[in-house]
């Protein structure tokens, strides 16, 4: 119940409670007026001018309390709503954007200063993580450079013991995923802070969607993974062409990667309500309800002890996301544990005018 229809009712149930007491003093009045009169039908008689005089008087003094107390507290409450909505609207995108206050310098002005206050800090906090992993990983390509360049050295000497080939060749292994994690968190981290520009051009989302559906059967040959193309209708949108084939990508590395051997991936590609809308369906092990909600986090990958033998970073869904949303469109996160586990893409449909 909102505080204020919970004011408003208390308003009533006091107003309510005073016409109780204002009838029974008004009664008593009139016995006692009665009886210096002697009048034989007293009881009759008072409770007549009690009705007549709650009825007349007391019932309009009720419903003009309430629709004053109603408008007051409504009036009262309106910064509030207004604050609450405000404040609804408030996400990690716009921190920097300040909530408007009353300027009175009543409580809910205050309450105001302090959003304010908090959300500057929040901001601050947000922006310097932000330039933390920008630099770090900038830093840290360098380095990662320079060894993968030694090791790829060290492996063209034909003389190398078997051994230590092996060895080199792990180390080389680590060397690219950690360069993919400096990628991935150099691009997410720039695209934070809105430095990533996009080349939106009218592209035929159909034509990347092949392209993704025969990559995915050259990389799901090793687990006999079936890869199908159920339907590929005809949709062109506005979008980077670059970031697209990073998502398919994405999404289709990690239905094959999470998928079980001999298992299925399924990819569809229809025109719905203005749309297109892209499916994308593995038979993998799943994900339970509770941890569902968590898929698109940096550094995500399900259930521990099943993502140890599978390659990845956690971070393709965090791109894949991004990618979405920076063309207007909506990601979703379906999965039936045992079943089928779906991701269900929606951008909308127009050329590059």
């Amino acid at each position: 119940m909102k505080i204020r229809t919970r004011l408003t009712i208390w308003y009533a149930a006091i107003l309510i409670l005073s016409l109780i007491v204002i009838g029974i003093g008004t009664y008593e009045q009139i016995i006692e007026q009665m009886e210096l009169r002697h009048l034989s039908d007293l009881w009759e008689h008072a409770l007549f001018e009690t009705s007549e005089s709650v009825v007349w008087v007391g019932v309009p003094a009720v419903l003009l309390g309430v629709l004053g107390g109603w408008w007051i507290t409504r009036r009262a409450l309106a910064p509030v709503i207004s604050l609450t909505e405000a404040v609804e609207r408030t996400h990690d995108g716009n921190l920097g954007k300040r909530l408007p206050r009353t300027g009175n310098g009543d409580e809910l002005d205050r309450l105001t200063e302090v959003f304010n206050d908090m959300t500057s800090r929040l901001d601050n906090s947000f922006q310097r993580i932000r330039e933390f992993t920008l630099h770090a990983s900038h830093e840290l390509k360098t380095p990662l450079t320079v060894m993968h360049g030694e090791l790829e050295t060290a492996l063209r000497e034909g003389n190398l013991p078997a051994a230590q080939r092996e060895m080199l060749l792990s180390q080389l292994d680590e060397i690219e995923r950690l360069a993919k994690i400096v990628d991935g968190l150099t691009l997410l981290a720039k695209a934070d802070a809105g430095q990533v520009a996009l080349n939106f051009e009218s592209v035929h989302l159909e034509e990347l969607v092949r392209e993704s559906v025969a990559d995915a059967r050259i990389l799901a040959q090793p687990q006999a993974i079936q890869v199908n193309c159920s339907e590929c209708k005809e949709v062109v949108v506005s979008g980077d062409r670059h970031r697209l084939r990073q998502l398919l990508l994405n999404l289709t590395d990690n239905a094959i990667k999470y998928n079980q051997p001999k298992g299925t991936v399924n990819i569809s590609l229809l025109r719905q309500n203005g749309f297109a809308e892209l499916k994308i369906e593995n038979t993998g092990a799943g994900l339970p309800p509770e941890l569902q909600s968590h898929v698109f986090e940096r550094f995500f990958r399900g259930d521990s002890s099943h993502s140890s033998i599978i390659e990845g970073c956690g971070l393709g869904l965090s791109i894949a996301q991004w990618i979405v949303l920076a063309h207007k469109g909506s990601i979703q996160f379906a999965s039936e544990p045992g079943k089928l586990t779906t991701v269900t893409v929606k951008v909308p449909v127009g050329a590059v005018n």
